[in-house]
């Protein structure tokens, strides 16, 4: 196998799980930590990811750069993780909000398909998985479509969820900083997910660990807002997570 080689399957690796470390990756490919340490200081220089103490972290720019199917793939056992934890909190005959992304989706497909549920989103892929559950009365509200993430966005979708209020909301995010809030890729959602917010009795974030301590683009709110986060320890962000217990009701997090 030679570097080019090497270094593509470190980044599916990373793809695959969320984070690498030099140690494990010096047994797999039977190379010094000296080399690995180089791979990973030239794919961070290419922005392709992070690095951090004993290893790296996907990097934000390139998980914006996929597209859907791809994020699905990206952190897929946190987000099974949390999304089977995050069904234990839905009751039969509640109405739940999902806005869109893959933790959000990940969260509706683990959802108990006997339960009797009023869905509301944004999510044109919960929508359709939705709709061939009859147990589930779903809304997809109604606007501009974001082709490349599937998400519905603009006026007509603010007016329109204005109309519901929910029982739970599972907020995806991009972002769950102790000083910056929650935040998001998408300024063309944001407004849509602080509307969620403000429309639902119990609140709750669904975020990765490579989320917690991140700052995306556009503000949502402030984490004083969730009722609930819940992630995963796989990137063990210890610090950020004791001081976003100050301002965030109850923080679960999730092990395999």
């Amino acid at each position: 196998m030679d570097v080019n080689q090497r270094r593509e399957r470190i980044l599916e690796i990373l793809n695959e799980t969320g984070q690498v470390k030099v140690a494990d990756l010096s047994r797999e490919f039977g190379i010094s930590s000296i080399t690995i340490r180089s791979d990973l200081a030239d794919l961070e220089d290419k922005g392709l990811l992070f690095r951090v103490h004993g290893g790296a972290i996907n990097s934000y720019k390139s998980y914006c750069d996929m597209d859907l199917q791809q994020r699905l793939g990206t952190n897929l056992k946190s987000k099974q993780l949390i999304a089977k934890r995050a069904v234990e909190m839905i009751k039969d005959h509640d109405t739940v909000m999902f806005n869109s992304g893959t933790t959000t989706l990940s969260v509706f497909r683990a959802i108990p398909t006997h339960l009797n549920l009023n869905i509301v989103t944004n999510s044109v892929s919960i929508a359709l998985e939705a709709s061939g559950n009859p147990n589930f009365n779903v809304v997809l509200l109604g606007g501009f479509v974001n082709p490349k993430y599937q998400f519905i966005y603009g006026d007509d979708a603010v007016s329109q969820l204005k109309n519901y209020h929910a029982d739970k909301l599972f907020l995806s995010v991009d972002g769950v900083s102790p000083y910056a809030g929650l935040t998001t890729y998408y300024d063309r959602e944001a407004e849509l997910a602080r509307l969620m917010l403000s429309q639902s009795a119990s609140k709750i974030i669904v975020a990765d660990s490579s989320k917690i301590g991140r700052t995306a683009f556009v503000n949502i709110a402030e984490t004083n807002c969730a009722d609930y986060l819940i992630t995963d320890d796989n990137q063990g962000q210890l610090e950020e997570l004791s001081v976003l217990k100050k301002s965030i009701r109850k923080i679960i997090i999730v092990k395999e």
